[in-house]
């Protein structure tokens, strides 16, 4: 392109300098408008020269970013896992083994991940890995049950997705792997590694977000959960919005022992409350306890409606049981951590197996 510019510029200055001399002969007007012309030639050879080289770049540019893209794909990680069916029981057993060559999500180029799994299309029972921090070589070696006949397996597709803890946003999906039982023969045992897909996004499934704090004093026995703020809680009025507070129990074995509740705030997806609730827990029990935290919408007439609910403790699973852990392991310090709210009744279905 650049010595096709150049010799079309030699073309023009050769033409230019032959209608000069003829133009001597002309008047001081006509020289003018020649001149002119001159000019706006050597204008448009420029002109090409400029314009042909951006095209070479944006075409170089748009074959990096595609390149990108492909390597970002490729470079989601591999889960390893087994799959079992029970006949005698009627219960599939998924084994979570490891994962590996996970994407570097946090700033210091490593990862906190874990395991989220459960069934389509009713998601009625989720089951989270324990989280690993730091690493992006997961090792978990954990095994999950669930109760479904073999006349309904076919229907079903069981969903791993693994995710980066983060304590104060929202945790980031790295990958999925989806495997319909209708493709597996469960004649035999299965163990394979498969490669993690891009994750959708399940905002619609979203009943939004808490954020609280905990701490425990040994020496007092004493049990402080502060209720910090909640976001994005799904609408529950007419209007578009929501008049949610938070209730708190004390729980023992699946049996309540003490309540409290925050204050009301009207017409709100995104409540601050700062509110502080304590409880007296011996040493010798803070590992049997457990704390359901439940954001509820206020209604004058009728039953108040539960928007979500979390349970924490040291039998409860996932962030939870890691935010229960890390209370623990800082005495007389608060812990703050962001919590996705589950409905309602699948934290009741869970507390009563528990108990």
């Amino acid at each position: 392109v650049a010595a096709l510019c150049i010799v079309i510029l030699c073309v023009v200055l050769s033409s230019s300098v032959c209608v000069w001399k003829k133009c001597l002969k002309k008047k001081d007007k006509d020289k003018e408008k020649i001149l002119l012309a001159c000019a706006l030639s050597l204008c448009v050879c420029v002109g090409v020269c400029v314009c042909v080289q951006p095209l070479k770049g944006s075409a170089n540019k748009e074959t990096n970013l595609s390149d990108k893209e492909t390597k970002e794909e490729e470079t989601l990680g591999r889960l390893h896992f087994t799959l079992d069916y029970n006949f005698t029981d009627n219960t599939l057993v998924v084994g979570i083994l490891q994962a590996a060559e996970l994407p570097a999500m946090d700033v210091g180029g490593s990862s906190d991940p874990y395991v989220k799994l459960y069934l389509l299309p009713d998601k009625k029972k989720k089951f989270e890995t324990k989280i690993h921090k730091k690493t992006l070589e997961p090792s978990f070696n954990e095994t999950f049950t669930f109760k479904v006949p073999y006349t309904e397996l076919g229907g079903k597709t069981l969903v791993m997705t693994v995710y980066d803890f983060d304590r104060f946003s929202k945790h980031d999906a790295i990958g999925v792997v989806r495997i319909p039982m209708s493709s597996l023969d469960f004649s035999q045992s299965l163990q394979e590694w498969r490669n993690l897909q891009k994750a959708e996004k399940e905002e619609s499934e979203r009943l939004g977000d808490i954020c609280l704090s905990l701490r425990y004093v040994p020496t007092a026995g004493k049990l402080t959960v502060v209720i910090l703020e909640a976001k994005n809680l799904k609408k529950m009025d007419v209007g578009g919005l929501s008049d949610p507070y938070v209730k708190l129990h004390l729980m023992q074995n699946g049996k309540r022992l003490k309540k409290k509740k925050t204050t009301i705030k009207k017409n709100t997806l995104n409540p601050y409350y700062n509110e502080s609730f304590s409880f007296e827990v011996p040493y010798e029990q803070i590992e049997k306890v457990q704390v359901g935290v439940t954001v509820l919408d206020y209604d004058k007439i009728g039953k108040n409606d539960a928007i979500g609910k979390v349970l924490l403790g040291c039998n409860s699973t996932g962030t939870e049981q890691q935010h229960w852990a890390d209370m623990l392991a800082n005495p007389r310090r608060p812990i703050a951590q962001w919590h996705s709210l589950q409905p309602e009744d699948e934290i009741n279905a869970q507390i009563s197996n528990k108990k």
